[in-house]
């Protein structure tokens, strides 16, 4: 009797919680998404597919119907002055439902809600309010230009990173401002001396024959009065840095010069817009990054750094000029996959001394990214790390499975008081890392392991009583983080990682049971399909 009352007790009190949750209804709407994702910016599919989720106190419940409305604000949406209403549609459909209204225009952003009905009669409230935003959907909505530095580059290697700069002004009221990037090859934009946005190796890996895929940057607070400046670093990437284990024709495979293509829009309070973009008006250099190559690591020599490089009233006189290149053939289209990102970090769990005499840190955890330190040291020392995903039977690092791959961090120090530093444009796949010309003890606390990957979220999880069992599942959690940056690959290590297309078949199941990989493989599939050959064979990589 005790019991029942207990377990009666209990499902009251979830009763209570899940409608108090619900508020005065007992169904509701939530996780609105478009294009799988809450609120992006800048798509530019012309007819979005929308998403949500019911939400109930009780069991048993399903969707009957619904009814979507869009407008161009919240207010006229609350006003019910819309620009399409669905109207109610008896469906149970919550998943990829196709806006149906008016042509969709460049850069306007639209607020959307949802209500539903269920099998027991409830009618939920509206939802709260989502968005999304158009990017740039005619090729005339570009004034940019593609632009390439003017440097003496070595084609058959790694070149030093190019730097581009161009300063302008504002002088009226910011409204709104969006930075719209690509590039032929890697880049990280700057504006004001900060760096925009959060994501790595943009603008992701594509069939660069057929298309670049552009970024879209909400710019608003990082602009100022009067004197800007915008600037980007470029590196070598997947295309033109070295891809694949041919040593004798590995680089260049997409291009053998890199080039941005940028455009920024500022709208103002008052109506008016001013449009900066990549030109003729920009300047190159190179600067401390000599070496970043996606197989190799990355070399930087941060005496050759150029303080306020990518801030207004810099002395650019020995700048170099840019030239101005052809239009591509190839589409720009908006990013459809989810961005690469620093997703956690990780302490080494202690410092080990092999039979061979290096100095490794051992991460605790096989993972990918690169490694974050602080030192303080006198200028011109070098320090450098080499890694590994495991050790040899003697205790020493093992790299022979890394092939031709160096996965070599060097990094020479300014020499004025602690200095912190992370790659550019390089991950490595790795548990141990060789530590060597540090000044002292190499202690934990001055390394930080960056995990860095797709933006997947987690969906799925799987636990048994076997410890055996649930270590496997770990392991697999963290082989599909460490294999799931921007393409699924075969490995994150070695002179490869290479979007195989067997491996991405087989493992495709598991992988969208771990995570959400909706938006991950609708980018990737694409260039699959643009890369898929006359007769219909689809490529092995």
């Amino acid at each position: 009797m005790k019991r029942n009352l207990i377990a009666a007790w209990a499902v009251a009190i979830v009763s209570v919680c899940a409608t108090s949750a619900l508020g005065d209804t007992p169904i509701g709407v939530r996780n609105l998404r478009c294009e799988y994702k809450i609120d992006p910016l800048g798509i530019d599919v012309r007819k979005p597919r929308l998403s949500w989720e019911l939400q109930s106190s009780e069991r048993g419940v399903v969707q009957t119907s619904y009814e979507i409305r869009v407008a161009a604000s919240e207010a006229e949406l609350a006003k019910g002055k819309t620009i399409w209403e669905s109207g109610k549609q008896s469906s149970d459909a919550s998943n990829q439902v196709g806006y149906g209204g008016p042509a969709l225009e460049s850069r306007k952003i639209y607020h959307w809600q949802v209500r539903v009905a269920d099998n027991h009669g409830h009618f939920s409230e509206w939802s709260k309010t989502a968005h999304w935003e158009m990017g740039l959907l005619e090729p005339a909505d570009w004034k940019a230009k593609w632009i390439m530095p003017n440097l003496a580059e070595d084609e058959s290697k790694s070149n030093p990173a190019p730097f581009l700069r161009r300063e302008f002004s504002i002088n009226k009221k910011v409204e709104r401002a969006r930075l719209y990037a690509t590039a032929m090859g890697l880049y990280e934009m700057s504006l004001n001396g900060k760096r925009v946005g959060e994501e790595y190796f943009t603008p992701g890996w594509t069939s660069y024959d057929f298309r670049y895929q552009y970024q879209t940057y909400d710019v608003t607070n990082a602009l100022k009065s009067e004197a800007n400046c915008i600037a980007a670093i470029l590196g070598d990437g997947w295309f033109r840095g070295r891809l694949a284990w041919n040593p004798k024709n590995n680089r260049n495979h997409y291009g053998k010069k890199l080039a941005l293509l940028a455009q920024l829009v500022i709208t103002y309070r008052d109506g008016s817009q001013q449009i900066v973009t990549s030109d003729d008006q920009w300047k190159s250099a190179t600067g401390p990054v000599l070496l970043s190559d996606i197989y190799d690591g990355e070399t930087y020599d941060a005496r050759l750094e150029q303080p306020g490089w990518n801030e207004a009233g810099f002395n650019e006189k020995n700048w170099q000029s840019v030239t101005v290149m052809e239009p591509s053939k190839a589409k720009l289209v908006a990013s459809a996959g989810p961005p690469v990102k620093a997703i956690e970090e990780i302490t080494p769990v202690k410092v080990l001394k092999t039979p061979a005499g290096d100095t490794v840190l051992d991460m605790g955890q096989n993972m990918v990214g690169w490694v974050r330190f602080r030192v303080a040291a006198p200028a011109g020392t070098t320090i450098t790390l080499r890694h590994a995903e495991v050790l040899d039977k003697a205790g020493n690092l093992y790299t022979e499975n890394l092939r031709a791959a160096r996965e070599t961090i060097r990094y020479t120090t300014k020499g004025q008081g602690i200095e912190t530093y992370q790659p550019h444009f390089t991950f490595q796949g790795f548990r141990y890392v060789a530590v060597s010309g540090w000044p002292g003890d190499v202690k934990p606390q001055d390394f930080t392991g960056v995990v860095v990957h797709s933006a997947i979220s987690r969906t799925g999880s799987f636990e048994t009583s076997n410890p055996l069992l649930n270590q496997l599942q770990h392991n697999i959690i963290w082989g599909q983080k460490g294999n799931f940056v921007d393409v699924p690959t075969d490995c994150p290590q070695r002179d490869e990682r290479l979007g195989w297309t067997g491996d991405a078949q087989v493992f495709a199941r598991t992988a969208s049971f771990n995570h959400d990989t909706a938006a991950f493989y609708t980018k990737w599939l694409k260039d699959v399909a643009l890369d898929q050959e006359d007769d219909g064979a689809v490529p092995f990589v």
